[in-house]
């Protein structure tokens, strides 16, 4: 026989001895006391043709499996769904209906039946055999309830949630709006409000904002047993507008007082807000001559009107006593409030009030007064603000703004000190990418 064709008979009879020493290794591998190892390995440059195959065996002992002895038992997880009963809740996690009656006579269970809420978690603890251990019901304003089995009947405890409080930190990218740079950094709207309203001071968001701004934030957020609940407050955050850099961070001073100043211990409160709206644009400007919209001569316009839909907050620009709320001619529905510097402003064409704002109630600086509407000689929901001084009507875009007392030089060392840790954090996110940080 030729000596080509005797090499690969011989390759194909290996061929079919490895097969077989593999079929034989999966089938010692399932006995309980004894495995098989095999293994081999090759230099480099090793002429293979010249090597016999060989095939070892050895026993070996098999670990023994953790909690194979244990009695294993199974979780199953539902959310509480919008027209949900407690029976069609139960009914998800596969328990049987005989063990929902059960369930649903237990004093605790049927007294929380008609509370549960949309979103809620439900969770259900079964032995192997599927009986029912237990079942904790997660609740908004209370803590988690859970009922277990005793014997033939069920007992229910409330379970003590482990709550915490964790840093986040974030950055992002203006492309187009503030919001959609948030939503798009995975940042809460309260944190994002909460920076706007912290640099609202210094910066307008309306006319200031440029494609290529970034910003970066460090804030906390609130855990329940390891699920985000709600968002914090904001700790410290840097927005860098057109290449200029403004920067802020929070400190609470001995008596309890949290505001947010410069790294170097500036505040960043001011007496008044520029805006009474979050986001908004400028539809008609303090003028001393315009045609008005709706009669069609010429005449002053007392203030500012700011674009928004109806529905949209309104905000006390300054600490203050509300001194009319009602409907007052061409202005519609509108809120006067009177500030202790002597300034008034005027919140026109309103949808609607919020509760509680009446004639000698006080507000303070960014509490929600009212909503856009489109009230009075109006010909579309707008906000029209006006500041007057002494009586008399000021361009709210261009007056001075009163400035808050600076940080008493007691406390600035106090200050340098604890904020140090948010300035190096800054510096740390600034000019990065970074989506999440936590």
């Amino acid at each position: 026989m030729p000596l080509a064709k005797l090499r690969i008979l011989t390759d194909r009879m290996s061929g079919a001895e490895r097969r077989f020493s593999l079929r034989t290794l999966v089938a010692l591998s399932s006995l309980p006391l004894f495995g098989v190892v095999a293994a081999f390995g090759l230099a480099p440059d090793t002429n293979t043709l010249d090597l016999a195959p060989a095939t070892i065996t050895e026993a070996i002992a098999l670990p023994t499996l953790a909690g194979a002895s244990a009695v294993g038992t199974f979780e199953r997880e539902s959310l509480i769904q919008s027209g949900d009963t407690l029976a069609s809740a139960l009914s998800r996690l596969k328990i049987d209906d005989l063990e929902i009656q059960r369930l649903l006579n237990a004093d605790a269970v049927r007294q929380m039946a008609s509370g549960i809420r949309a979103g809620k978690r439900i969770q259900a603890t079964t032995a192997q055999d599927g009986q029912l251990l237990s079942i904790r019901f997660e609740r908004s304003d209370a803590p988690a309830l859970t009922v277990r089995r005793q014997g033939d009947g069920y007992v229910a405890e409330e379970t003590s949630d482990l709550l915490e409080t964790r840093v986040v930190m974030r950055s992002g990218l203006i492309l187009t709006s503030l919001y959609g740079a948030t939503d798009s950094a995975g940042i809460p709207d309260k944190i994002a409000d909460q920076m706007a309203e912290t640099f609202s001071t210094s910066l307008d968001f309306r006319e200031d904002l440029r494609r290529g701004d970034t910003f970066s934030v460090i804030y906390t957020v609130n855990y329940r047993n390891g699920e985000p609940i709600a968002a914090g407050k904001l700790l410290a955050a840097e927005f860098v507008n057109a290449g200029k850099s403004y920067r802020a961070v929070l400190f609470r001073d001995p008596f309890g007082r949290e505001d947010y100043y410069t790294p170097e211990g500036e505040s960043l409160k001011k007496g008044f807000l520029r805006s009474p709206l979050e986001f908004s644009r400028v539809t008609s400007s303090f003028s001393n001559s315009r045609k008005h919209p709706v009669f069609g001569f010429h005449r002053a316009h007392t203030g500012v009107d700011f674009g928004a839909p109806t529905g949209t907050r309104v905000k006390a620009t300054g600490d203050a006593t509300v001194v009319f709320a009602g409907r007052k001619g061409g202005y519609g529905n509108l809120v006067i409030l009177r500030h202790s510097n002597g300034y008034e402003t005027y919140y026109a064409h309103l949808s609607a009030f919020a509760s509680g704002i009446r004639s000698g109630r006080s507000v303070g600086r960014g509490e929600v007064i009212a909503y856009v509407g489109s009230t009075g000689a109006s010909t579309g929901p707008h906000l029209h603000y006006e500041v007057r001084i002494a009586g008399r009507p000021q361009n709210p875009m261009t007056i001075k703004l009163p400035g808050s007392p600076p940080l008493a030089a007691a406390q600035r060392a106090r200050f340098l000190q604890e904020t140090a840790s948010w300035s190096d954090k800054l510096a740390l996110l600034r000019g990065t990418n970074l989506a999440a940080l936590d």
